[in-house]
């Protein structure tokens, strides 16, 4: 039933999507602004931030072809948020999100073999630009490595231009802080904080949560990688690249200093696509509803655990 709503692109599905996300979204934060009103114009653009991921999302997977014109990976997405509404709670790790996706979206298209330089040079700003918001997502520029590989193996010069990108962003940062600190860094630019302290997760909905999760991870993720020989030639490396981000996110989730759920926040596209790819080859329709289903079953059992 859900599935077969997804299984086009249509306007109504955003609809859906967006209606989840804001009940989602006004659960979570509605205690914060009813106890402080000063803070419902951040919370708003908080808001306006998660409901921009969809549609970046989806911009990314359509424009690149990464899924065969349906919308299972917003829908996987939105889900998501539900399984782990603590991810729309934090304004740093929400901006961060964005600069990765911006770097994850210039990375993806260069199968297009149009502005390589530019493509690569954006994407190591991005990385810079979300790294200043959450420290640990400087570890997606691996992402960069791995796109010069696929795409730059004959063209040493372009090794280069991601750094000059990242050379950029700190020459902003630090002209910035200068006019307006009078120092080069201040102590929260880069702030530097990890944690390998699991005993957060030592309550029966968290330990429901991510038993589900990742054991949807681990059977899509196989099919994903399994089915690449498939995939166009040209658009192969694109979807290596999407595999990647998930096991960079995983990590970033594992030495992450608070762990509420918001840290899976760099999982969701990712993620949404490589479960995008698997829902549309599969035949059985009874098994291709699973995994909505136990998306949408698991946060309500969670709430009475």
């Amino acid at each position: 039933m859900i599935t077969s709503i997804f299984s086009k692109s249509k306007p109504i599905n955003f609809i859906i999507v967006g209606i989840l996300i804001t009940l989602v979204f006004t659960a979570v934060n509605f205690q914060q602004v009813t106890n402080n009103l000063s803070t419902a114009p951040t919370i708003v653009l908080k808001f306006l931030l998660v409901i921009f991921f969809v549609f970046l999302l989806n911009f990314i997977v359509s424009k690149n072809k990464l899924t065969q014109g349906n919308s299972y990976s917003i829908m996987t997405f939105g889900l998501l948020i539900l399984m782990f509404p603590e991810s729309t709670r934090h304004s740093n790790l929400l901006l961060s999100n964005l600069f990765v996706l911006f770097a994850l979206r210039r990375l993806i298209s260069l199968h297009s073999n149009l502005h390589i330089k530019k493509k690569l040079f954006d994407a190591g700003f991005w990385i810079a630009c979300a790294t200043l918001f959450y420290f640990w997502a400087f570890l997606f520029f691996a992402l960069v490595m791995v796109a010069l590989i696929y795409h730059s193996q004959n063209n040493i010069k372009n090794l280069a231009v991601p750094f000059i990108g990242i050379s950029t962003f700190v020459l902003l940062l630090v002209s910035y802080n200068i006019l307006m600190h009078d120092v080069y860094l201040l102590p929260s630019n880069f702030e530097r904080f990890a944690s390998l302290d699991f005993t957060p997760y030592n309550t029966k909905a968290s330990i429901l949560k991510l038993t589900i999760i990742f054991t949807s991870f681990l059977w899509t993720t196989l099919y994903f990688f399994n089915g690449l020989k498939d995939k166009n030639k040209k658009i192969r490396p694109s979807y290596f690249l999407v595999g990647w981000a998930s096991f960079l996110a995983i990590f970033v989730a594992i030495i992450a200093p608070n762990k509420n759920g918001s840290e899976f926040i760099f999982l969701f596209a990712p993620f949404s696509i490589i479960m995008a790819n698997y829902l549309e080859v599969i035949s059985e329709r009874w098994f291709k509803e699973i995994f909505p289903v136990l998306f949408v079953v698991v946060p309500v059992v969670s709430l009475l655990l």
